[in-house]
């Protein structure tokens, strides 16, 4: 791989990264524009530096590097989980944080299409489906949530 791809590589893990981070930070969520960009690049460089070891003649195999980064912002997406009684926040925040991992991790491996769509993806499912869940909030008979669980993923 040539340093033109890898530039390439980790602008798309930035743009996709940003993109995520644009839709919570306009949201006012505590992880925002800048957290989910370093989460995507720095899954995207991990990962290319996994793929340049096996490309260079070196034994590996880059997707277990993939499943350390799985593991590894699973303990940063804890930390924006917060606890109160009943109601637990942060969920959908920690989620996202993992998904920017993930399209880093895409980038890396070149997969543009894959990226593009899963970052839509992502950002359809945090806007549209945090409309149909208040909606369903504000008319508790049509689901199952109600008014007392209205934090309960967020």
């Amino acid at each position: 791989m040539g340093l033109m791809d890898f530039i390439i590589r980790i602008l798309a893990a930035t743009a996709a990264g940003g993109a995520l981070g644009l839709e919570r930070e306009s949201n006012n969520k505590s992880a925002g524009l800048r957290t989910h960009t370093l989460v995507a690049v720095s899954a995207c460089i991990f990962t290319l530096i996994s793929l340049r070891v096996v490309d260079d003649g070196g034994s590996g195999d880059p997707t277990r590097v993939v499943g350390q980064i799985v593991t590894g912002i699973g303990f940063l997406g804890a930390g924006v989980i917060l606890h109160r009684g009943a109601n637990v926040q942060g969920l959908t925040t920690a989620a996202t944080i993992w998904s920017s991992a993930a399209l880093g991790c895409l980038a890396a491996f070149g997969f543009y299409w894959e990226l593009a769509a899963a970052t839509v993806l992502i950002i359809f499912v945090n806007t549209v489906f945090k409309k149909a869940d208040i909606w369903f909030l504000r008319n508790p008979k049509k689901g199952k949530k109600t008014g007392e669980n209205k934090d309960l993923f967020e």
